[in-house]
């Protein structure tokens, strides 16, 4: 089973200034559907969602790829509360 979360910081650590600040988990539902939880600095958090969403949406298409192969469901989604 690959690592989603794995996967989803290194993504998310190229994109920021601040890499030490990037706290990403992984929680399953009861379904088994996977979450991924992205936390980045309140500087990062326009880099991470992109114009439009596009960078988030980016990550989700890549972490649903690599998810394709096992069946797995899986969702991306940054945390904007401090």
């Amino acid at each position: 089973m690959p690592d989603y979360a794995e996967l989803v910081d290194l993504l998310v650590k190229k994109l920021v200034t601040k890499p030490d600040d990037v706290k990403v988990t992984e929680d399953r539902s009861d379904a088994g559907a996977i979450l991924i939880n992205i936390k980045v600095a309140d500087d990062d958090i326009g880099r991470v969602i992109g114009k439009k969403g596009s960078t988030i949406n980016a990550i989700r298409h890549i972490a649903k790829a690599a998810s394709i192969k096992s069946g797995e469901k899986v969702d991306v989604d940054v945390d904007e509360d401090e």
